[in-house]
């Protein structure tokens, strides 16, 4: 009952989608540049198509777009939280709606990702699987990471507390990033440590195609 429920839900929301995405310009640009985005970071993509309709990680991403901005009516907080949850349930990503997140922003593999309240992301992120965006103190404060731009979060990487990851860094598979991070510089191991460290050209180049295999182990 409750999946049957969950999927009317779901198909009643793609529907609306599509109708508010054809009506509006600014919407249809931002889901082009998305898909354009899917296609540059992913080379499993060989469809539009299939992107559109088969991609948690973009679904989440424009769930939030809307959550997002009804977070910041009072009045909005306790329904955007409750279908932020319902989207965690359909894509298995968990984002709050609270959180700040800039363009072009991917995540590959989704499943297992959760982001904070007060976390903010920067211009052309990219996220895989099972990234936790968590935070350390109980108190209403600045609690979550700080992700600058062109920034790649490797699968299973932990960032906690109000840490700061530079413009052009890189964070590797499972680490956990409890310091902040330089820019062009990247963060391995647990605790993680700087591998390289400030002051060169961009560990990914913008393409996320790394030559220190570090950064996936």
């Amino acid at each position: 009952m409750e999946m049957a429920l969950l999927t009317r839900i779901a198909a009643g929301t793609a529907v609306t989608a599509a109708a508010f995405v054809a009506t509006r310009r600014a919407v249809r640009a931002a889901v082009r540049e998305d898909l354009e985005t899917a296609r540059r970071r992913d080379p499993a993509v060989h469809s539009d198509l299939v992107t559109l309709v088969s991609y948690p990680g973009l679904h989440a991403i424009w769930a939030h777009r809307g959550l997002h901005k009804l977070w910041q009516r009072p009045s909005g907080k306790v329904p955007a939280r409750l279908l932020s949850q319902i989207v965690r349930t359909l894509t298995g990503v968990e984002i709050h709606p609270g959180a700040t997140i800039g363009r072009r922003f991917f995540i590959d593999h989704a499943n297992g990702i959760v982001v904070g309240e007060t976390a903010e992301i920067g211009d052309d992120v990219m996220l895989y699987q099972q990234v936790t965006l968590g935070g350390t103190s109980m108190e209403q404060e600045k609690r979550h990471p700080t992700i600058g731009n062109d920034v790649l979060i490797g699968a299973g990487a932990k960032v906690i507390g109000p840490v700061t990851v530079g413009d052009g860094a890189s964070v590797g598979a499972n680490a956990v990033v409890v310091k902040d991070v330089p820019p062009d510089s990247i963060a391995v191991g647990v605790p993680a440590t700087i591998k390289r460290p400030a002051g060169v050209a961009h560990p990914h180049g913008g393409e996320y195609e790394l030559v220190d295999p570090a950064i996936w182990i």
